[in-house]
């Protein structure tokens, strides 16, 4: 979120910057980066490590999405009235700008949240995810279910289901908010 909030906002060399900084962290596949994070950690594998192994590269479409909105809202009058009035570019993006521009990045959080319970699923049925008797996750439970899918194919098919659901859950819920605080959309579909 701050590295999209400063790139749009003081644009310039640091805009570059930042931006080439992120197109590299978003030509890596954000799930095999982390499946090698994980691999590292073999040993130390918890929540944290996980969620930062998804987190470090998965931010730069987040960061682009709020850099395009900053640009949109700093051109507003009230961005010009706070800085004639004196307050520094970093307050104005703070006070102002940032929470005007907030808006996609929470929907895109939402869908966000979807995309890291998959890809948490995905590193643990492949066995670099979070351990199996220490944390529950439904990647473990699926992964478990193939030994005894032939004879009890409801172990597979009962995480399964509540893992589709919860992320189709996230992605309504994305859907909802999107609704909610753009009535313009609404209106168009």
């Amino acid at each position: 979120m701050l590295i999209g909030a400063f790139a749009g906002f003081f644009g310039g060399w640091l805009d570059s910057l930042l931006m080439r900084i992120g197109d590299i962290f978003f030509a890596i596949p954000y799930v095999l980066a982390a499946v090698v994070v994980m691999t590292m950690f073999l040993h130390e594998r918890n929540i944290l490590i996980i969620s930062l192994a998804i987190g470090l590269f998965s931010w730069p479409g987040t960061a682009r999405i709020l850099r395009s909105e900053i640009l949109r809202v700093r051109q507003a009058d009230f961005v010009m009235a706070s800085e004639a009035l004196g307050l520094s570019k970093f307050r104005t993006m703070m006070t102002h700008v940032l929470p005007n521009s907030i808006t996609p990045l929470i929907i895109m959080s939402t869908v966000g949240l979807a995309a890291a319970i998959t890809a948490e699923a995905t590193l643990s049925f492949l066995g670099v995810g979070l351990p199996n008797n220490v944390f529950m996750s439904w990647g473990n439970d699926i992964a478990a279910a193939q030994t005894s899918l032939r004879t009890n194919p409801m172990t597979l098919i009962y995480p399964s289901i509540a893992l589709s659901v919860t992320v189709l859950a996230f992605i309504m819920l994305g859907e909802t908010v999107r609704d909610a605080l753009d009535p313009k959309s609404r209106a168009t579909r």
